[in-house]
C-alpha cells in the first residue's frame, strides 16, 4: 500500500512538472505564451492605410535627397531630380508608397478614390518621368544610389504591376520597365563584387535586398537574376550558425538581420535543406513557446526611434514567411501577429516621421498573415 501511495505521488509531481514546462516561455519565465488576435487587411483597413501614401507621394518637402553633389548643376529641387519618386521624404519611400497604392488597388478593386489613385500613378510613372529617373541613376556619382534598399522596393513595385491583371497596370509596367531593367543590371553587376554580406538592421541589409529581388526574378522568370541570387545567398549565409537574435533590435533597426536572413534562405533552399540549416542558425525557432519582445517605440516623432515600428512589421513578415508551408513552425504566426498588433494602431494619424513609410511595411506584413 505504501509503495502505491509513493507511486501515485511521483506520478502527480511528474504531471505537475510537465504542465509547468509546457507553460514556460523561451525566456525561462512561467508565463504562458498569449495567443493574440489575428490582424486582417480588410476593406476598411485598406482605405485607412491608403491615406498614408496618398498624403505623401506628391508631398515634396521635407525631403532627404541622400545624393552626392558633383557640381552646381546637381542643386535642384526633389521633383526636378526625381519627377516620378520625389515625395514621401526620400526616394525609396516614394517608391514603396507607389507600391502600396498598387497593392491596395489590386487587392481591393472598390477602394475609395480608385480612379483618382490610378490617375496619380499614371501621372507619376509616366514614360518621360521614368526616362528622367534612369538618367539620374546613370549619372557619374549615382552608381550606388539607393543600393540595395531602394533597388529592392523598385523591383517589388515592378513585380506588383506585373502580377496585376489590369489594363492600366500594363501601361505602368511598360513605363517603369527602363528603370526596372537598369536596377536588374545593377544587381547583376554588384552582387559578384560583394565579398561579404551587410548584416545591419537598416537600408543596406543584403538579405532583405536579395529577398525582394528574388521574388521579382521568380515573378518575371528572370533566370539569370534567380541564379545569381541563389548563388550569392548560399555564398554569404549557408555556413552561418547561432545567429544572436537576443542582440536585436538595435536602437533604431527596422529590419531583423537574423530573421531577414532566415526568410531569404527559406526562399532559395529546398524544404529539407532549409530545416537542416535553420536548426543550426536559429534553433530556438523550433521551440513552440519561442517568444521575443516587440520593438518598443518611445517617441514616434523621432525619425530614427520610430524605426522600431518598422522592425515589428518586418519581423512579422519574416516569421510568417518562415512558417509558410511548414506546420512545425505554425507557432511563429502568433508571434508575428503580436508584433503587427503592437504597431498597427499607431501609424495612421501619427507624425510624418513614421507616416511617410510605415504604411508600406504594415501592408506587406498584413499580406503575409495566413487567413
Amino acid at each position: 500500500m505504501r509503495y502505491n501511495i509513493i507511486l501515485l505521488l511521483l506520478l502527480f509531481f511528474n504531471c505537475e512538472n510537465q504542465k509547468e514546462k509546457q507553460a514556460q516561455k523561451s525566456d525561462g519565465s512561467s508565463k504562458p505564451v498569449e495567443f493574440v488576435e489575428v490582424p486582417k487587411l480588410n476593406f476598411e483597413q485598406a482605405n485607412r492605410l491608403a491615406t498614408l501614401p496618398i498624403h505623401c507621394i506628391n508631398t515634396e518637402y521635407p525631403n532627404k535627397l541622400g545624393q552626392v553633389l558633383g557640381g552646381n548643376d546637381d542643386l535642384k529641387s526633389p521633383q526636378e531630380l526625381h519627377p516620378a519618386f520625389y515625395g514621401c521624404f526620400d526616394w525609396h519611400s516614394a517608391v514603396h508608397g507607389h507600391w502600396s497604392l498598387v497593392k491596395l488597388l489590386k487587392e481591393f478593386p472598390e477602394l475609395n478614390q480608385r480612379e483618382e489613385l490610378i490617375q496619380k500613378l499614371l501621372t507619376n510613372i509616366s514614360i518621360e518621368n521614368i526616362e528622367h529617373e534612369v538618367l539620374y541613376f546613370k549619372g557619374k556619382h549615382n552608381t550606388s544610389y539607393e543600393r540595395t534598399y531602394g533597388w529592392a522596393w523598385l523591383l517589388k513595385l515592378a513585380e506588383e504591376l506585373h502580377t496585376w491583371n489590369h489594363a492600366e497596370a500594363k501601361i505602368l509596367e511598360e513605363n517603369l520597365q527602363p528603370l526596372t531593367d537598369l536596377i536588374v543590371e545593377r544587381y547583376l553587376e554588384f552582387l559578384p563584387k560583394l565579398n561579404y554580406p551587410i548584416r545591419v538592421g537598416e537600408h543596406p541589409n543584403t538579405a532583405f535586398g536579395l529577398s525582394f529581388a528574388y521574388d521579382y526574378a521568380l515573378a518575371v522568370e528572370n533566370v539569370e537574376l534567380q541564379n545569381m541570387i541563389y548563388k550569392r545567398a548560399k555564398d554569404f549565409y549557408l555556413n552561418d550558425q547561432n545567429c544572436p537574435l537576443e542582440w536585436e533590435p538595435s536602437g533604431f533597426d527596422f529590419l531583423s538581420p537574423c530573421l531577414e536572413e532566415a526568410a531569404l534562405m527559406k526562399r532559395v533552399l529546398t524544404k529539407d535543406e532549409f530545416l537542416t540549416w535553420v536548426n543550426d542558425f536559429l534553433p530556438e525557432l523550433n521551440n513552440e513557446d519561442f517568444d521575443i519582445e516587440v520593438g518598443k517605440v518611445s517617441d514616434r516623432t523621432d525619425g530614427k526611434l520610430v524605426h522600431l515600428d518598422g522592425v515589428n512589421f518586418s519581423r512579422a513578415w519574416s516569421l510568417n514567411y518562415i512558417a509558410k508551408d511548414l506546420p512545425e513552425f505554425n507557432h511563429l504566426q502568433n508571434l508575428a501577429n503580436k508584433h503587427i498588433n503592437y504597431s498597427l494602431p499607431s501609424i495612421v494619424g501619427d507624425s510624418y516621421e513614421g507616416g511617410h513609410w510605415l504604411g508600406s511595411f504594415a501592408i506587406y506584413a498584413l499580406n503575409s498573415v495566413s487567413n
